[in-house]
């Protein structure tokens, strides 16, 4: 599929006043992808588990108007006005007027809520982007009854990627590729594909505690960190390293082996911030208690054979992953021995979950 199949015909209903509203989920990539190439298309394919507790609520209000060279819309943050957010939603739908030209026809209010810090490293612009994502298919659909929900599906990914990358994996669950993968049956560059193979029972209902270590915002937006690689010495290696350990990952995914699982996730976590370490100019995201929780979760590990592993997105906060037949005894262990690297002792439960929800 090319983007040409995303460029809407003529609509069939009229559509005066409505309003969507959408849960969508944040995702945790466990392959990551660093770098990319406009229009949003990633350097390498990544899979991720979608997750459910940490979510945006957006609810977008669309309203007709006469027909406008430039897209109205209002911002409002969690209850207040956010106008500093608007011109990343305004470069988002000038990406986009392409494939949703009745954004022009009517005068939107966005209203949005995340149900964790955002700009904390739980990827908030993923579940930002793809919930608006999912509120415009939702209007086009009122546009064009005959819209299939794989197609719905498909386009609300292709657009949220137009807004932010890992915002793709962020429609669907629970486990997400994007990017182009020859391994992967119908994986695209465009838009993310549920992993199209039947997973070991291990890996269900899989457990992941967001520590909290920072919910500050970010010294260097990922999108910063993105550019670096275009002149990264180590890029093109680590791009066949992330595809290579993708097709790893699909085998272990399948096959159950969950001690090869841990060394490649853990291994994925430490490339990334490898990468910020080496780029010009570097940076630095970890801070000194996410190195002290990684410590933790490996003399548990040797001292328990425990199944606990984590990872890292592009911040400071770790993500504890683990089995759900563990769940109690690593619960415990967060709470006793893992809490206190965290601020104000704060982290979240979470568990892979099955995508956006309509509200």
């Amino acid at each position: 599929m090319n983007t040409q199949n995303f460029i809407p015909n003529t609509f069939t209903n009229t559509v005066e006043k409505v309003t969507f509203s959408w849960q969508t989920p944040s995702n945790i990539a466990l392959v990551k992808y660093w770098g990319k190439t406009d229009p949003q298309l990633p350097k390498n394919a990544s899979i991720s588990f979608t997750l459910n507790n940490c979510h945006t609520k957006t609810s977008i209000e669309f309203t007709k108007t006469e027909k406008n060279s430039t897209v109205e819309f209002e911002l409002f943050f969690e209850g207040k006005k956010k106008d500093d957010f608007k011109p990343k939603i305004a470069k988002f739908f000038d990406r986009i007027k392409e494939y949703c030209p009745y954004i022009f026809e009517y005068k939107m209010v966005i209203n949005s809520e995340n149900s964790f810090p955002h700009s904390s490293g739980i990827a908030s612009s993923a579940s930002g982007m793809s919930a608006i994502a999912m509120c415009l298919l939702s209007l086009e659909k009122e546009l064009n009854p005959t819209i299939t929900e794989d197609y719905f599906n498909q386009k609300a990914s292709f657009l949220a990627r137009l807004g932010s990358g890992s915002a793709s994996r962020s429609i669907e669950g629970p486990l997400i590729v994007w990017g182009e993968h020859p391994e992967i049956e119908g994986s695209s560059d465009l838009y993310g594909v549920q992993f199209p193979y039947k997973v070991h029972p291990i890996f269900e209902n899989y457990q992941d505690a967001i520590l909290l270590v920072d919910k500050g915002e970010k010294q260097v937006s990922s999108t910063v960190g993105h550019n670096l690689m275009h002149n990264h010495p180590y890029a093109e290696n680590r791009f066949k390293q992330a595809n290579d350990n993708l097709g790893k990952l699909s085998t272990i995914l399948q096959n159950g082996d969950i001690k090869e699982f841990i060394n490649l996730i853990e291994s994925e976590a430490l490339t990334l911030h490898a990468m910020m370490l080496t780029s010009n100019p570097y940076f630095i995201l970890m801070k000194p208690n996410t190195l002290e929780i990684i410590n933790k979760i490996w003399e548990y590990r040797a001292e328990t054979n425990s199944n606990i592993c984590f990872t890292l997105d592009a911040g400071a906060n770790v993500h504890v992953l683990y089995p759900n037949n563990e769940k109690e005894s690593v619960n415990e262990f967060i709470k006793n021995h893992l809490a206190l690297y965290c601020q104000k002792n704060q982290y979240i439960c979470d568990n892979a979950g099955f995508g956006a929800q309509k509200q």
